[in-house]
């Protein structure tokens, strides 16, 4: 009689537990930035942790240091990634099929909103004996890993200077931390780089090291401004970097929270809604963060915007 109620109470427990509602899985995000000292990566970590702590119980955002813009692009069409960083020159590129997708358009890439002002830098060492764009023939330069923004905008301005990678000078294509590491250790004598003010990645070799930026302001990089609307004209303030005294004009692109159609209008709706909820606390997160206004987050758009972002945005009144 013993044995029959202990069987039928384990049988009553049992009972319970499978008809108790089961937890619901969260579901793994993930975020493409770019290089680890970069300010993409920066976006990608701290949207991340935004979500993670507000929206925890349902998601699990995972932000990934990867090769930039170009690279994240291409993982978002695979179905790699469900967020990215892009620059709005490259997400403009991507999907009206030129530049590294010549005749490969990416129809299914999509905009949230826009981040961050990127300028377009050429940083060298003061005894290198570089002082404008031309004196670095016969140097050796980073351009940029293939696959970041950076060696995009790096072929700009050379084409527009008239100056070839192949021959002019040795051209490297290190990651931005490797480059960062090169210039100090006389590895390399200048390096271009696309990013976000004040940059770990400059801000590291400037203590090591006397820099100089280089002005990229000429008449036909002006022209090429004008000609492409993903493009402003802009300063880097004095002061922004040690050793830089003067303003040094050169333009910019904007970085752009990007995602695909793929990705479902739900998943879009929250992390965007998510994001401008808590945007204090994103500003709060990076100094590159701390000027981000909604209105100009919503500009530079250069891919079609996702159906999850503009329910978000016409709720608010902001279309």
């Amino acid at each position: 009689m013993f044995g029959k109620k202990i069987f039928i109470t384990l049988a009553v427990i049992m009972g319970l537990a499978l008809s108790a509602p089961q937890a619901k899985a969260k579901q793994d995000i993930l975020f493409g930035g770019a290089s680890i000292t970069g300010v993409y990566y920066q976006v990608a970590l701290q949207i991340s942790n935004i979500m993670n702590k507000y929206q925890g119980d349902k998601y699990n955002f995972i932000g990934r240091p990867t090769g930039g813009s170009v690279f994240n692009i291409n993982a978002l069409e695979r179905g790699a990634f469900d967020f990215g960083v892009a620059q709005s020159d490259r997400n403009w590129q991507a999907f009206n099929g030129s530049a590294d997708w010549d005749g490969r358009p990416i129809t299914s890439l999509r905009s949230l909103f826009s981040m961050h002002p990127e300028t377009v830098m050429l940083v060298t060492r003061k005894d290198t004996g570089i002082e404008k764009v031309e004196d670095i023939r016969g140097k050796r330069v980073n351009i940029g890993n293939p696959g970041s923004g950076q060696r995009g905008n790096a072929m700009d301005v050379l084409r527009i200077y008239g100056l070839d990678h192949t021959k002019d000078f040795r051209a490297e294509g290190l990651q931005q931390h490797e480059a960062s590491r090169a210039l100090v250790d006389r590895n390399i004598d200048a390096f271009f780089y696309t990013v976000g003010n004040p940059s770990a990645a400059i801000e590291e070799p400037a203590t090591s090291v006397d820099i100089r930026m280089i002005p990229i302001n000429a008449p036909g990089i002006k022209k090429m401004v004008e000609e492409r609307p993903y493009y402003i004209m802009t300063s880097i303030p004095a002061g922004t970097y040690r050793g830089v005294d003067q303003d040094i004009e050169t333009y910019a692109v904007t970085a752009t929270v990007v995602s695909s159609e793929s990705v479902s209008d739900e998943v879009v709706y929250d992390m965007v809604k998510t994001v401008f909820e808590n945007l204090d606390e994103l500003k709060a997160s990076h100094a590159a963060f701390r000027n981000l206004v909604v209105e100009e987050m919503l500009q530079g758009l250069s891919a079609p915007l996702h159906p999850g972002a503009e329910k978000y945005f016409k709720e608010q009144g902001w279309m």
